[in-house]
């Protein structure tokens, strides 16, 4: 089997409602959808969603690099060649995870359909029997966020993740008064998105709050601190978990080595897809650490993807797999019942892909062959 065809789509996915970090505030996402043509017939399809904010890839630059730099070497290549396909990345470009994990994804939905079983069981088989999802609540007054996070919880959602990150003292009003608004027995995780910028903010922010029984802080510091984060960790009873101070395997051994972190976010899109997940997985099974799945709130296809990795390995124990809740308009359709995500046999990412909407969408497109 070998790849013929690479055509890069640059997107632009629409949100149901503005989604509001520390650092930003987005009203419709980048996308950069690849699919994959072997000369067998069988098609792959992946996706970028670059951050500029945690990996330094823009929409521009993710595109151009996936046309001019990295589909040229792999046309000939066998997409069951994954060591050897992201390795002729590598030599070609330091970095540049987003890319990557386009590439990535797409050869193991065609791994896949060539086969004829889902991605999950080219990655360790089912080790969950379902995925719970929590609801995300962007970063707005204390009181929305409280009237959202309660409303759902009416829905069945068992957890709620809450956006912080811009004001310390308007946080702490943030966090109480969504654990006012969900009670005692809902998880609570609030992700600051580097937004304390160092331990000292953070610190000051967390001891007023220990006592609103957070599952998790995640990254209350920028994210190159790794000391601030284990200082951080070592100061505080509530678990902290790193985001954006993870990409891959570099950061990992740093983490483990000055125990920075209780808890890892494994995102695609930061460390360079499933085959590199699965390092981070590995590294962190040895440490005894706990891992999470994250999403850069992407589409049906990157979001499938981080579902069958999440469904694969027994120390995920959490996935953020909610992108396609977030979207007016989406590539491909999954299924959720109430707070969960469900994934079926069928081969590959088992996304059926809507061409026509991405065609629809794009603002650039390019064939490689």
């Amino acid at each position: 089997m070998k790849i013929v065809s690479i055509e890069v789509f640059a997107t632009q996915l629409p949100l149901l409602r503005p989604f509001i970090v520390a650092y930003d505030a987005y009203h419709e996402l980048p996308s950069i959808i690849v699919k994959m043509t072997t000369d067998t017939g069988v098609i792959g399809y992946g996706e970028g969603m670059p951050d500029s904010h945690v990996t330094g890839e823009t929409f521009s630059s993710t595109y151009q690099m996936l046309v001019n730099d990295i589909a040229p070497l792999l046309i000939g290549e066998n997409p069951f060649h994954i060591e050897r396909i992201h390795r002729l990345m590598s030599n070609a470009v330091y970095h540049a995870p987003t890319a990557k994990a386009a590439i990535d994804i797409a050869c193991y939905d065609i791994m896949g359909k060539a086969a004829n079983q889902p991605v999950y069981n080219l990655l360790g088989g089912k080790s969950h029997a379902t995925l719970t999802v929590p609801f995300v609540v962007s970063i707005l007054e204390p009181e929305e966020m409280a009237r959202q996070a309660a409303q759902a919880v009416s829905e069945g959602y068992t957890s709620i993740k809450i956006k912080v990150g811009t004001d310390p003292a308007v946080d702490v009003k943030r966090i109480r008064a969504v654990r006012e608004a969900i009670g005692e027995d809902i998880q609570l995780r609030v992700d600051a998105n580097q937004g304390w910028g160092n331990a000292a903010t953070a610190m000051r922010v967390l001891r007023q709050v220990e006592d609103c029984q957070m599952e998790w802080i995640e990254q209350p510091v920028l994210a190159d601190d790794l000391f601030g984060l284990a200082d951080v960790r070592r100061k505080t009873i509530i678990p902290v978990k790193v985001d954006e101070g993870l990409h891959g395997e570099k950061e990992m051994r740093e983490i483990i080595d000055k125990q920075a972190a209780d808890l890892i976010n494994i995102k695609l899109m930061k460390c360079g897809g499933l085959y590199p997940a699965c390092k981070l997985v590995a590294q962190a099974e040895m440490a005894g650490m706990r891992c999470q799945v994250g999403s850069m709130v992407e589409s049906a296809v990157a979001t499938a993807a981080g579902a069958h990795l999440s469904l694969a390995k027994e120390a995920i124990f959490s996935n953020e797999m909610v992108g396609p809740l977030m979207f007016s308009q989406d590539f491909g359709v999954l299924t959720y019942q109430k707070n969960e995500l469900i994934l079926d046999e069928s081969p590959g990412l088992g996304v059926d892909v809507d061409e026509e909407l991405i065609h629809r969408l794009s603002s650039q497109f390019a064939r490689i062959e």
